[in-house]
């Protein structure tokens, strides 16, 4: 036996003195051995509460949404858009828009594919951007374009740049169905003065007209 200390008041004085007590030194064990289990199964049941909660969570998987683009279209149709292509001397624009003009789809340039200056109206330039606009269009669900064609005109030249067939030759050959094609160049009825140098426009000019009706006389031939 061992003796537990304790305090107990007396009856006289009602003053506490301390008292030794016997107790087993087998339930003293029994009762640290109690209180630790009691503390260690607390904390243990919290730690498996939290791990079978952790567990228990469902892990939420991102959901793969399936986008699609453009008009809902059944087999066999078209949807058409409009391809504006203005071609200059200096650059090759081309401009796609739904049916009423409004909206625009994509917008690619020579320049945009190229790196030198002088090469942003060349036919390659327009045939890379072109290729890059059917691809969008694609994308988009514009299977078909109607094309309006347009040089710098006003008072200005009235002929197409280099990019133009080739722009319109890229759109067809990736896929793009070609509905109408206008020439949209703006011919004034009147307009100012066009520019000229000095001594007023050279027949240098006059001479390039003439080679070139010459040569398309002489093609077949």
């Amino acid at each position: 036996e061992t003796l537990i200390p304790f305090r107990n008041k007396s009856e006289t004085n009602g003053a506490s003195s301390l008292q030794l007590k016997p107790k087993p030194l087998i339930a003293l064990q029994l009762t640290m051995i109690f209180r630790f289990s009691v503390v260690f199964g607390n904390a243990r049941g919290n730690f498996d509460r939290i791990f079978v909660a952790q567990s228990r969570r469902k892990v939420r998987e991102p959901k793969e949404e399936n986008v699609t683009l453009g008009p809902a279209v059944r087999d066999g149709e078209h949807v058409f858009g409009v391809a504006r292509i203005f071609a200059s001397f200096n650059d090759t624009f081309i401009h796609v828009t739904d049916l009423s003009g409004r909206e625009t789809l994509v917008r690619i340039t020579g320049g945009m594919k190229v790196k030198a200056d002088r090469d942003e109206s060349s036919p390659y330039a327009a045939m890379l951007a072109a290729q890059d606009v059917a691809v969008r269009c694609k994308e988009l669900g514009i299977t078909a374009l109607h094309i309006k064609l347009r040089a710098t005109g006003g008072n200005k030249t009235k002929t197409p740049g280099p990019g133009a067939q080739s722009a319109l030759r890229a759109l067809a050959r990736s896929g793009m169905k070609i509905g109408r094609i206008e020439d949209v160049t703006p011919i004034p009825s009147d307009s100012t003065r066009r520019k000229s140098g000095r001594r007023g426009r050279q027949i240098v000019e006059s001479l390039h007209v003439c080679f070139v009706a010459w040569k398309v006389a002489n093609q077949g031939t």
